[in-house]
């Protein structure tokens, strides 16, 4: 006779080796498409990869052993349809998404094999679902952040520059959500007292003249939203912002590590764990238009008080107290 726990155990023993018993029915390794908005020697890149392998491995799937996963690479956007062709060539089982170019891009090559996006803000304003709840396709996945975080980005600004009156959003006009990040800022800044001021920059050359120029206006600040050409270019962004002195939030810790003023965001390492759950449902059977795009749960407050103080800035009290992590 079974006890209720040794069932349990011989359940749980089932579900793990479940994924190589269906599989092995047509005597191959399930393969999943890994497309990536980052360069392949971006740190950033290879720590997000190691958290969605250790996810995967804990819910069964062990690359090299039980599942295949092919990486490719489309940093800022670039080359990210025929990286999208490159990738569903291999018929990939699943294929995980990061970024809005990069989803876009594999929308546009299949809508038979499954997608699980990540780093996506308007999935719905890009065509890629239906609704949130229903995604109705072969995609689904993890919102980047919800629409409050602009007035949230506003806000800190405001906080520890109270003299700031225009604040520049630095995106890619030719990315995906685009117009979407415009709109919602701009709805959040007039409450605050604030001008938007959209800056549409595309490579290198663009950032450094378009933010010379914006800065010979006193009491600036700068959005850096969630865009893949400001992370390609973000050392770049941060040593001009400290030589022209302005204020800055970011949508990624990345930025405030490197030197950037501070940041409000998801945490992206645990959100790229967190999509290894829809990539086993998806390998298990289940259909993406049945999986409701997720809203991120955990976002992070990490502040820089070296470059605060470089600045001429001093970080209110309240900041501080909600800062996950302060860099001295």
């Amino acid at each position: 006779m079974i006890g209720r726990r040794d069932f349990i155990t011989l359940l749980g023993g089932a579900a793990a080796a479940w994924p190589q018993a269906v599989f092995a029915q047509s005597n191959r390794m399930p393969r999943i498409g890994v497309l990536v908005g980052l360069a392949e020697n971006d740190p950033e890149s290879e720590s997000r990869f190691t958290k969605f392998r250790q996810e995967l491995a804990r819910l069964g799937w062990s690359e090299g052993r039980n599942v295949h996963i092919d990486y490719r690479f489309a940093p800022a956007g670039a080359q990210a349809q025929e990286r999208a062709q490159n990738l569903i060539a291999l018929r990939p089982d699943v294929i995980l998404a990061h970024s809005t170019p990069v989803a876009v891009a594999l929308r546009h090559e299949t809508r038979t094999i499954p997608i699980v996006f990540v780093n996506v803000s308007d999935p719905i304003g890009a065509g890629l679902v239906a609704s949130l709840a229903r995604p109705g396709g072969n995609i689904t996945g993890m919102l980047q952040y919800e629409a409050g975080i602009f007035g949230k980005w506003l806000g800190m600004l405001k906080e520890i520059a109270p003299r700031i009156s225009r604040v520049a959003l630095l995106a890619n006009p030719e990315l995906p959500g685009y117009h979407y990040l415009v709109r919602s800022t701009k709805g959040a800044a007039p409450s605050l007292a604030i001008e938007l001021v959209p800056i549409p920059v595309a490579n290198a050359a663009d950032i450094e003249r378009s933010m010379e120029l914006f800065a010979r206006v006193p009491n600036g600040g700068l959005i850096l939203p969630p865009e893949s050409t400001t992370i390609l270019h973000r050392d770049l962004v941060i040593a001009l912002a400290a030589q022209h002195r302005l204020p800055a939030v970011y949508a990624f810790r990345l930025f405030v590590v490197a030197g950037g003023l501070m940041s409000y965001g998801t945490d992206q390492i645990a959100l790229f764990g967190h999509t290894s759950s829809y990539v086993d449902r998806i390998l298990r059977g289940e259909k993406p238009a049945d999986l409701p795009v997720q809203a991120p749960t955990k976002y992070e407050t990490v502040l820089n008080l070296k470059t605060a103080k470089a600045l001429g800035l001093t970080v209110p009290p309240g900041l501080l107290v909600a800062a996950d992590e302060v860099i001295e």
